[in-house]
């Protein structure tokens, strides 16, 4: 593994959701590669971060709780971090709660299409490699590869899950704004994950009225251009922008090293006075 770019990376995803490591791990490597600060971003989900945490206070990392919540947005696929949030809020733990349930529903409809082009796969095959409570397409696409359904994971989601594959099912939706509600009403702070070519500045505008706070710029899927036009932007509009490398594991991701995208700690301050006002 490279040593880190940067001094903060803010978007990886460990166990609790999709990610191939155990929380305590991602922060074991966040430091080798020596990394000052982490964010854990699993999706609809905050269960890794207790672990996280406390392995950061061991080996002397700052540990930024989050969240990666997935929307739907006019017909795309939107997602919205959330930092510093409330961990103890009920009224958020509960929606977090629907939104798996939300997932494990689409779960057993996606394996329903899948048996009946002849792939057959159980919802406890599908289990038995998600680790955490919070499953998606990722869990399926490593169940069909572990059962000698497929061979890799880019080759299931190429023929049966990607949005138009014939074993693709749209999620239940919540919006951007109610996602970036939700992280408000948290006490955390939201920010657009990723907006690569899809999203347009008139979105991104209507949403900071609903709330949103920051913008992703450095992130995988990022041209320097896209970059570049989004750091731009962050200034115009008046949003943090944070970075993050989006990390899953060699296994779930395999060109996308921890640390090589993100940013530095004065965003860390950004945020943290975001989290108070």
């Amino acid at each position: 593994m490279s040593i880190s770019k940067f001094e903060a990376d803010l978007h990886c995803h460990t166990i609790a959701s999709d990610g191939e490591f155990l929380p305590e791990k991602v922060v074991e490597l966040a430091k080798k590669i020596g990394l000052k600060a982490l964010a854990i971003t699993d999706h609809d989900t905050l269960d890794g971060l207790a672990r996280a945490t406390q392995k950061a206070k061991e080996v002397g990392l700052y540990l930024l709780p989050g969240i990666e919540i997935n929307t739907d947005g006019e017909g795309k696929e939107v997602h919205i971090l959330g930092y510093g949030l409330d961990e103890n809020n009920s009224f958020f733990r509960q929606k977090l709660r629907e939104l798996r349930e939300k997932r494990v529903k689409r779960i057993k409809q996606i394996l329903k299409k899948l048996n009946n082009l002849g792939q057959e796969l159980s919802f406890e095959q599908v289990l038995s490699v998600a680790r955490g409570d919070s499953i998606g397409r990722p869990h399926i696409a490593q169940a069909m590869v572990k059962y000698g359904l497929a061979s890799n994971f880019k080759e299931v989601f190429d023929k049966y899950l990607k949005i138009g594959a014939p074993a693709y099912v749209p999620r239940e939706k919540i919006t951007p704004v109610s996602a970036i509600h939700l992280i408000r009403q948290a006490g955390g702070v939201a920010v657009l994950a990723h907006p690569g070519r899809e999203i347009s500045q008139m979105e991104i505008e209507q949403w900071i009225e609903e709330g949103l706070q920051g913008i992703e710029i450095s992130h995988p899927d990022h041209s320097p251009q896209e970059t570049e036009k989004y750091r731009q932007l962050a200034r115009k509009l008046n949003l943090i922008a944070t970075g993050g490398s989006d990390f899953h594991g060699p296994g779930v991701k395999p060109r996308v090293e921890l640390g090589q995208w993100g940013t530095d700690l004065k965003t860390i301050e950004l945020i943290e006075r975001a989290m108070v006002k």
